[in-house]
């Protein structure tokens, strides 16, 4: 496909012949049904029993298989002209904006995507930088005409091949086979989404370069994308906040369709995924139209669950938030308990500064450990490292206005996996950090953590008997850890000191969500602070 074709393609065209298509088999499924209840139940229940009733029922069985054969493969021909029309829609946007681009750098292109500029500035005549920086410009814009282009022709190639074989299908007849028909569906490599795949930044992609091809798209193609494809834009880091909300709600509700829909019994972690995603759809439910705004930055059946839950908006808040979860944090704990953290976290952050507005998340981007047993399993949090730092780096590229005051919670077991976020050779994009009940995080000193230890915050209950562990290396709340050890509540010996951390009741001692709270809103040199261990 050529530059020209692909900037001035209204597919329109492609979208109409989608719905015709569409409309095609809905009046196909009547005629199937009407068959159905016209025909073959009419024939079961007549009681008609004999040889010609004998030599009519396979007649019958036979053409009944075409007729849904025919349906299925009708439905996917929709489906190919749909998707290859959306995606081209897709990078024919990219282009366009490249194209822009090309015009506000005061540049040009040609038929075939090349980029010149004219001549420089007589100021500019003798300066080696001038020409190096327009060369630069230059080779970004043409790679990103030609990427579009590129993959415009990988679109179009695979929309061809596949009406091809639909077409053969219709023409040998193996279209009415009931076999192939299945085939088709179970084929990747007929697989429609593939087409959607293209068009969008791979799987993987960092924030920044997700974040430069969603701002490259036209508002109404941003809002048709959340609309008909929220898989494409809900778990991307890079994508704003509000987009994902919008787009992971749709999420939601798809995923209790299936597993609400789904024939009994559910397996164990199915069980726990929908009970999980029926606690966020109430929490959720409940928090609409209240302060702070709940958002759903992230769902997903991965694992145990995936599940991302805001107060407030990261994209424009002063104080940003991220706490993760440990041992026990199952995907309704997003919807329940660590909501409830989360909360707590954003009111105590309000109390500390009242100026400065406060987004505080619910993180569950990782397996965690379910019982005692399966804290042992290091690589659980290992395994959640990537996600928790990209996250991170995906609401440093979204944020709007001056940078955040970023901050990373781990509680618990969670505490290992922020340990490990901070001591990669990339850092962690966040300001502080903060620990709680930390049995470990595989470091001896907080010196090693990319905040240093100035920005690291240790709380540790006297009756926290986890935070006493020192399974992952070090005792974070020792005074050879070298962090910053805040106040909190001694706790009791009723084993709860270990996830009272959050407390914030009229009746509770709030000596450590206080604290939280300063560290949270940037005022970490306000904390009451406690002496490290030396036992």
């Amino acid at each position: 496909m050529d530059l020209a074709t692909l900037r001035d393609t209204d597919f329109a065209a492609l979208h109409a012949a989608a719905d015709a298509y569409d409309k095609l088999h809905g009046a196909f499924g009547q005629h199937l049904e009407s068959w159905h209840s016209g025909v073959e139940q009419r024939l079961a229940a007549s009681g008609w029993t004999g040889p010609a009733a004998d030599a009519a029922t396979p007649s019958l069985q036979l053409t009944t298989g075409e007729l849904r054969a025919a349906h299925s493969e009708v439905g996917q021909i929709g489906k190919v002209l749909r998707t290859g029309a959306d995606a081209l829609v897709l990078v024919q946007s990219a282009l366009r904006k490249a194209l822009e681009d090309v015009r506000t750098a005061g540049m040009s292109v040609n038929e075939h995507g090349a980029v010149t500029w004219g001549p420089a500035p007589y100021a500019d005549q003798h300066d080696p930088e001038y020409r190096k920086s327009r060369e630069r410009t230059a080779t970004a814009l043409a790679a990103r005409i030609g990427s579009a282009l590129t993959e415009a022709g990988t679109i179009d190639q695979a929309v061809a091949a596949r009406l091809q074989h639909y077409t053969t299908r219709a023409h040998d007849g193996t279209g009415l086979d009931p076999d192939a028909a299945v085939q088709d569906q179970l084929d990747p490599n007929l697989a429609v989404r593939t087409l959607l795949r293209v068009a969008v930044p791979r799987d993987g992609a960092p924030p920044t370069e997700v974040n430069a091809w969603w701002n490259g798209l036209p508002a109404d193609e941003q809002q048709r994308l959340i609309k008909d494809h929220p898989d494409l834009v809900g778990n991307r880091d890079g994508i704003p906040a509000l987009a994902r909300d919008r787009a992971n709600r749709a999420l939601l509700a798809q995923l209790l369709a299936t597993y609400e829909g789904h024939p009994p019994p559910l397996s164990d972690k199915d069980e726990l995924r929908l009970a999980g995603f029926r606690k966020i759809n109430e929490r959720l439910e409940e928090a609409e139209g209240q302060d702070p705004p709940v958002l759903l930055l992230g769902i997903g059946e991965e694992g145990q669950g995936r599940a991302i839950l805001a107060f407030g908006n990261p994209d424009t808040a002063r104080n940003v938030t991220s706490l993760v979860g440990g041992m026990g944090t199952e995907l309704q704990r997003i919807g329940g308990g660590d909501a409830d953290r989360a909360k707590a976290v954003y009111d105590a952050a309000r109390r500390a500064d009242p100026t400065r507005s406060t987004a505080s998340i619910a993180w569950l981007g990782y397996d965690a450990p379910l019982s005692p047993q399966r804290t042992l399993d290091f690589g659980r949090a290992r395994n959640g490292v990537d996600a928790y730092r990209t996250f991170l780096e995906g609401q440093r590229v979204t944020h709007r206005g001056p940078p955040a005051h970023v901050t990373a919670q781990g509680h618990s077991f969670g505490s290992l996996l922020v340990g490990l976020a901070a001591r990669k050779p990339a850092g962690l994009a966040a300001d502080d950090i903060i620990l709680v009940g930390s049995p470990g995080t595989d470091a001896f000193h907080a010196s090693e953590f990319s905040v240093g230890a100035a920005h690291t915050y240790v709380g540790a209950a006297g009756w926290d008997y986890v935070s006493h562990a020192g399974w992952y290396t070090r005792d974070p709340a020792s005074a050879d850890f070298g962090a910053q050890r805040f106040a909190v509540d001694v706790g009791s010996a009723d084993g709860t000191a270990h996830s009272s951390y959050w407390d914030d009741g009229p009746h509770d001692d709030h000596t450590s969500i206080d604290n939280i709270g300063e560290i949270v809103s940037g005022h970490g040199n306000r904390i009451t602070k406690a002496v490290g261990r030396r036992d």
